[in-house]
């Protein structure tokens, strides 16, 4: 049976940090030796992203139960396109920390790292988020109780966050070989031609 991630999708994400996913996960399931599903959800029936992309979520959040993924996946978005309004939900909150009790993966793109922090499953661990405009999303991570480091990716046990939308790749390639196998990996890499072997 093929290991299945959880794309959660915001009001006002970057679609850039959703296509990760959905390409790295889309090539796994196709040519990868370990395939692997992918199902997005969200609060909302439709949601607008930060580029004014509309999308429909292939199952309504209500009916996701948790036991059937193996991993979270959670691109960043921007607060003036209604990021927060999703991210910080309560009902979102808690499925983060289900995710994280029962120490399946969760990978975070860039501000998607906030609710994690926010949900508590990060205090007293490492991760990272966006650190530009006077780094003040990484000061909202310190006071949520977390190690923020300055790296571009930070894995700590489960839970994988990162800087922004150029770190976007490694992420998505950071949870397939936490899912499946570095093997794996470089088999999707091939066929992604980021390397040039055949």
């Amino acid at each position: 049976m093929s290991k299945k991630v959880l794309l959660f999708l915001a009001q006002g994400f970057e679609e850039y940090e959703a296509g990760v996913f959905t390409e790295v996960i889309g090539w796994s399931r196709v040519l990868g030796t370990e395939p692997v599903d992918m199902v997005s959800t969200a609060l909302r029936p439709e949601i607008k992203c930060k580029w004014n992309l509309i999308v429909r979520p292939e199952i309504e959040f209500d009916k996701v139960n948790p036991k059937d993924f193996n991993a979270l996946a959670i691109p960043g978005g921007f607060e003036d396109a209604g990021f927060y309004e999703d991210v910080y939900d309560e009902r979102f909150l808690n499925l983060i920390r289900e995710f994280d009790k029962e120490g399946k993966i969760i990978a975070a793109v860039c501000a998607a790292a906030m609710p994690v922090g926010k949900s508590g499953v990060l205090n007293g661990r490492n991760a990272t988020t966006y650190d530009l405009c006077d780094s003040f999303r990484r000061k909202q991570l310190v006071d949520f109780g977390v190690h923020v480091l300055d790296k571009h990716v930070v894995v700590d046990k489960n839970i994988i966050t990162s800087t922004g939308p150029a770190t976007g790749l490694e992420v998505a390639f950071t949870l397939l070989e936490m899912l499946t196998s570095k093997k794996n990996v470089d088999e999707i890499k091939i066929h992604m031609r980021f390397t040039n072997k055949s």
